[in-house]
């Protein structure tokens, strides 16, 4: 099914409202599988991209852009003023946020065609050359994007903004110093307009987190550091909302907030789940096709 640009209209208007009143989760249980979707055909498409990761986030995105962002998808501006914003450090899960800003209307369906392909503004890591709306940083560099949340949020309390902002970090990420001196210094500047994920799925592109490099328990680590810590299933489409608006009502309170959230990599994907193989690889023809038939078509496949 070809999806065109009223479909995008049709399915920002049956969610646009930032109020959990204003849709159910069926709705977003169909939004999800057909991002699921989403992100195997794109990376199938080129045989090129990161789906493990993007798969097990994809509760996580439909949270943030369909409940608890205060954005404008239809006059997307790279200052963000007067808006909340949205870092992603981790870029390389770039095929579950591009379909989340294109079904949510930041640019057409259409464009995930152009994924990752030769002067495409979906390019495999978020660039801002390109003009990509949604996109405000390049990133997956890993290590850099908290900082950048950092230096927004502190950006946002200069000039007597209340809006929030929010960052995705992997685990693995986790394991760059510079991550560390960042999470240093939000808590000692009290930047408690911040919001932090980490996605907590345990595996790398080298294999499990703790035979690379294990993190022990982070949750003592973040509060020995001065953050506000909580927790979530990032597989719980409920329990992601429910956290994240917790997570708002300790704003402006002193502290930054981390929220751990356990994912599984390549969630919905039988064969992608519980592995770091699909950390960097596209599935085959054979494999795109079992995919395919795991994840049902809900509002139309571009």
């Amino acid at each position: 099914m070809q999806t065109t640009k009223n479909t995008i209209v049709e399915t920002a208007e049956i969610m646009s409202e930032t109020s959990v009143k204003s849709y159910s989760l069926e709705d977003l249980k169909k939004l999800a599988s057909q991002t699921r979707r989403d992100i195997v055909r794109m990376v199938y498409a080129v045989n090129s991209g990161h789906p493990g990761g993007s798969l097990g986030c994809v509760e996580f995105f439909l949270a943030l852009y369909y409940e608890i962002l205060n954005h404008n998808p239809e006059q997307f501006n790279m200052d963000g003023t007067n808006e909340d914003l949205f870092f992603l450090s981790n870029g390389h899960i770039s095929p579950v946020w591009y379909s989340v800003l294109a079904r949510r209307g930041y640019f057409e369906v259409d464009e995930l065609n152009t994924f990752r392909k030769l002067n495409s503004r979906l390019q495999g890591h978020p660039a801002t050359e390109e003009g990509l709306p949604g996109i405000r940083v390049a990133s997956g560099s890993l290590g850099q994007g908290l900082s950048v949340a950092i230096g927004a949020a502190t950006s946002k309390k200069l000039n007597g903004e209340k809006n929030l902002v929010y960052a995705l970090m992997g685990d693995g990420e986790l394991e760059e110093g510079q991550v560390w001196e960042a999470v240093m210094y939000a808590a000692a500047k009290k930047v408690d307009n911040v919001i932090v994920t980490v996605d907590w799925n345990g595996q790398q592109i080298d294999g499990p987190l703790d035979e690379v490099l294990p993190l022990g328990d982070l949750r003592p680590k973040f509060e020995a550091f001065g953050w506000k810590v909580l927790e979530m299933d990032g597989g719980n489409q409920k329990e992601v909302i429910e956290t994240l608006q917790e997570a708002k009502t300790h704003t402006f309170k002193g502290q930054p907030i981390v929220i751990l959230m356990k994912t599984i990599m390549g969630n919905g994907v039988d064969f992608m789940m519980h592995t770091h193989e699909f950390h960097g690889k596209a599935p085959n023809e054979e494999q795109f096709k079992s995919a395919m038939e795991q994840l049902e078509e809900t509002l139309g496949d571009y």
